[in-house]
């Protein structure tokens, strides 16, 4: 089913430092955010990548002793809880342990529960190895806020993830993300990560809202910058800063007739394509 009726949905993502292997920590900011957030008039929240166990381990190891399974494990029954007394919808990245496989996951729940679990396809350097690649293909969530997709960070890198979600009618693709600095990056220079995803929603008309992290965690810097940005490609909140605590919100419209694909008097990105050349 489809979301065909136009509305809008208020989005806030929220940036801030996990800390490694300190699970009750991370939870307590979590819900300390989502609450602020709540009380915004947020109806979706977006949090980091590994929000509930920090990122950065030293073995594969200390990986799976931080995991848990979704939705039954603490963690992901704490988000649900959230969710149903708050009355809003919650995209978070989480450790999940999974018949014995570590996968880097999120969760997404609302106010009826849990609503389903996305893997992260494209590993990024050592994630290799503590985790095993996505099995749960591109999950698309129809709900009444609003009809969204889940990618996490590195899968930002491919295009074909975001053409693909937009050929499924999303509303908006909720990012969680560890992004951290490319190689060969200029001082000063807009992150890497930021041009990625303005460009995937400009070329698809897909609002994207991308929720980083702080901090600098067992030497490795992590970059902030969390940004929602519009169908059009350009920012509606953010990025927010580079080191700071931060909750973001924009309000974007959705349904089917809400969305607008075209880029000037006689050119729509989809209606253009040459599907006859490159499929």
């Amino acid at each position: 089913m489809t979301n065909q009726n136009p509305g809008t949905v208020t989005v806030a993502c929220l940036q801030f430092e996990p800390q490694v292997g300190k699970v009750e920590a991370n939870l307590a900011a979590m819900e300390r955010l989502i609450r602020a957030a709540a009380a915004r008039g947020a109806e979706l929240v977006v949090l980091p990548e590994l929000a509930d166990s920090g990122y950065n381990f030293d073995s594969p190891e200390e990986a799976r002793a931080l995991a848990s399974p979704i939705p039954e494990g603490p963690p992901s029954q704490k988000l649900i809880a959230l969710a149903a007394e708050l009355g809003l919808y919650i995209v978070s990245g989480m450790n999940e342990l999974h018949e014995g496989t570590v996968y880097n996951s999120a969760i997404i729940c609302g106010p009826s529960g849990h609503l389903g679990t996305f893997r992260k396809l494209h590993l990024w350097n050592r994630e290799k190895l503590s985790f095993r690649p996505g099995n749960l293909g591109l999950p698309v969530f129809d709900t009444p806020v609003g009809r969204f997709g889940v990618v996490i960070c590195y899968d930002g890198w491919f295009p074909e993830v975001f053409r693909h979600l937009a050929r499924e009618n999303c509303d908006l693709v909720c990012v969680p993300t560890n992004w951290v600095p490319m190689p060969s990056q200029p001082a000063g220079a807009e992150i890497m990560a930021n041009i990625l995803h303005r460009a995937a929603a400009h070329s698809n008309g897909l609002p994207i809202a991308c929720a980083n992290r702080i901090g600098t965690e067992r030497g490795q810097e992590f970059l902030g910058n969390s940004v929602i940005i519009g169908a059009d490609g350009w920012q509606l909140a953010g990025p927010a800063s580079a080191d700071g605590e931060e909750i973001l919100i924009a309000t974007i419209p959705t349904g089917v007739v809400a969305r607008n694909r075209a880029v000037s008097e006689r050119n729509d990105v989809f209606g253009d394509r040459r599907t006859d050349v490159y499929g």
